[in-house]
């Protein structure tokens, strides 16, 4: 298991990025993003747990704070190189064979809508090994059981330091279900990404 910086060479032919964060995702992530380019060129699909009744500023909020193009996922969208998708309150989010985003209103898991395993299974079926997947902050399980099918599926996947996350219960949780590639902190976490080399098909 590598826990030192990965170097650009260690990762390669990544397609798109999924992740997953909870109880205090907001700061996680944007810490994250904050390593990224204006022109990063891999499409980054997130799912945050937020509550149902209020509209999602997340779009807007990193919008501002993010160097690239920040936007809420709408179904039937083909996903786009060099753009962040969030997911809505009230919906799963999924990545469709076609590399496609769907939304649906199936039944919750652990508890959410969008559900952070949702996504991770879907785009692991998607993109196998073309997908990095990495699971953040958290106060439950969700993301463990999809993180560990993208590591079947042939994905790369990460796993935020747990001494580090805010609340430790979705790292731990995932490290408790499979070995992930990388443990890292938020701001190694955003150097991975940042190393990572746009290769279209």
């Amino acid at each position: 298991m590598n826990q030192a910086a990965a170097s650009p060479a260690s990762v390669r032919g990544i397609e798109a990025i999924v992740i997953g964060a909870s109880a205090g995702g907001v700061e996680a992530l944007l810490t994250v993003f904050s390593e990224l380019p204006a022109d990063f060129g891999l499409p980054i699909i997130t799912v945050l747990h937020l509550p149902d009744e209020r509209r999602s500023q997340l779009a807007e909020v990193f919008d501002r704070r993010v160097a690239m193009r920040v936007v809420e996922a709408r179904d039937k969208e083909m996903l786009k190189p060099g753009t962040l998708y969030f997911a809505g309150p009230g919906y799963h989010l999924s990545v469709e064979q076609d590399r496609s985003l769907s939304l649906s209103q199936e039944d919750r898991v652990h508890h959410s809508r969008p559900a952070i395993d949702f996504l991770f299974e879907s785009a692991a079926d998607a993109y196998g090994k073309g997908l990095m997947a990495i699971l953040l902050t958290g106060a439950n399980h969700d993301g463990a059981r999809g993180l560990a099918h993208v590591k079947q599926q042939g994905g790369t996947t990460v796993v935020q330091e747990p001494t580090e996350a805010r609340i430790a219960v979705m790292p731990r949780a995932a490290l408790a279900l499979h070995t992930p590639d990388y443990i890292l902190t938020l701001s190694r976490i955003g150097s991975l990404l940042a190393s990572l080399e746009y290769s279209p098909c």
